[in-house]
């Protein structure tokens, strides 16, 4: 008798974007389809491994909750390795979700990372479930790397931001990859700078963002009889990351493409909007829809 095929979810990297993995999930879930394998990088990772680990309904309950001063309230700074420690995020997460090793989980679970001093591409599948999500998102610049096995790990979406290679090599029949990347280029060029404004309460999480994403460009002289605003320095990093995630992943699909592949639309939601989840959820439930061709292509819709 010929056995049933093992689904495998690959589930891309895009920082707050990533939400839209939870619509995914649950509109596969509507269908029938229910992975036995999960691959995950970076925000990838972080929801997979609450899927792994039978926690999606809590990680999706929080993340609907979540709003912009609880976001900053998580925010622990510092001067080395990134701008974030993480320290209160990953405190959060061990309170909030059980730790288990990845071996014990509900389904198979592997996460990315990136080692920073070779650029060597790891795969996480023992272990610290927690650990290994903590370091598939260290994002650089924004969270600091992390040790393990005297490697220094980053965010595993430097070298493989939809990670389908790991998926196929946990032995997954057919692959359904998630790409939160595929209409974000220029996104963050695109809005338009405000005026500055005078120096809000430091204490309110939602002025704290705004500054962010304003960073630097209020403090550039202009360029001649260019008048032209320079963008935020957040903008700058955020659409050099996206430019090298897209240009990645294309690169990666075209020598190893997924069976079915769901791009939700996301560029209406900003790298560090993690307080809207609601419309990426959503989001990922359209994107869905409109993969139901290829689902049934791939044979994973009943008739």
């Amino acid at each position: 008798m010929p056995r049933t095929p093992r689904i495998g979810l690959a589930l891309g990297g895009g920082s707050a974007r990533g939400w839209a993995h939870i619509g995914v999930i649950r509109a596969l879930s509507d269908l029938g389809i229910r992975p036995d394998i999960v691959a995950g990088t970076s925000i990838g990772a972080l929801v997979g491994a609450t899927l792994a680990a039978g926690e999606l309904d809590r990680l999706e309950e929080w993340v609907r909750k979540l709003a912009r001063r609880e976001i900053f309230a998580l925010m622990d700074f510092q001067l080395g390795g990134g701008m974030l420690k993480g320290e209160r995020l990953m405190s959060l997460f061990r309170d909030y979700f059980h730790d288990r090793p990845i071996e014990a989980l509900d389904l198979e679970f592997g996460a990315t990372a990136t080692v920073l001093q070779t650029g060597a591409e790891v795969w996480l599948r023992h272990g610290s479930t927690l650990d290994a999500v903590r370091a598939s998102i260290a994002l650089p610049a924004l969270l600091a790397p992390v040790w393990r096995d005297d490697q220094l790990l980053v965010d595993g979406g430097l070298v493989n931001p939809v990670p389908i290679s790991l998926a196929r090599a946990m032995e997954a029949d057919i692959v359904i990859a998630v790409d939160l990347a595929s209409d974000i280029l220029g996104r963050a060029l695109r809005e338009p700078v405000p005026e500055p404004e005078p120096v809000p309460d430091a204490t309110n999480g939602s002025d704290w963002m705004q500054r962010l994403n304003r960073g630097l460009s209020g403090l550039l002289p202009g360029q001649g009889s260019d008048t032209r605003r320079a963008p935020s320095m957040l903008g700058v990093v955020t659409a050099s990351i996206d430019i090298m995630q897209v240009r990645i992943t294309r690169s990666r699909m075209a020598g190893d493409p997924p069976d079915v592949n769901i791009t939700p639309r996301l560029g209406h939601v900003g790298v560090l909007e993690f307080d809207r989840a609601a419309e990426a959820i959503e989001a990922g439930r359209l994107a869905v829809q409109a993969s139901l061709p290829a689902l049934d292509a791939a044979g994973l819709l009943s008739h």
